[in-house]
């Protein structure tokens, strides 16, 4: 089991947490997305380690920047 919070940018509102949790829920491995939309973090549990361009494709997918 693997957890790794990332901070993405733009989001403002219930849509745009919906949109990112979908997003990356979709990665494989993933069992859990956790967004809070005050600080921007997204925690993601997974079964391993997951690549973070893999995080990065699907947040920019949702319409939202992955912050470094």
């Amino acid at each position: 089991m693997s957890t790794a919070t990332y901070t993405v940018a733009g989001m403002t509102c219930g849509h745009c947490v919906s949109s990112v949790t979908e997003e990356v829920e979709q990665i494989a491995g993933v069992t859990g997305v956790d967004v809070d939309l005050q600080t921007g973090r997204v925690t993601v549990t997974s079964d391993a380690p997951l690549d973070v361009a893999q995080v990065k494709d699907a947040v920019e997918e949702a319409g939202y920047e992955l912050k470094a």
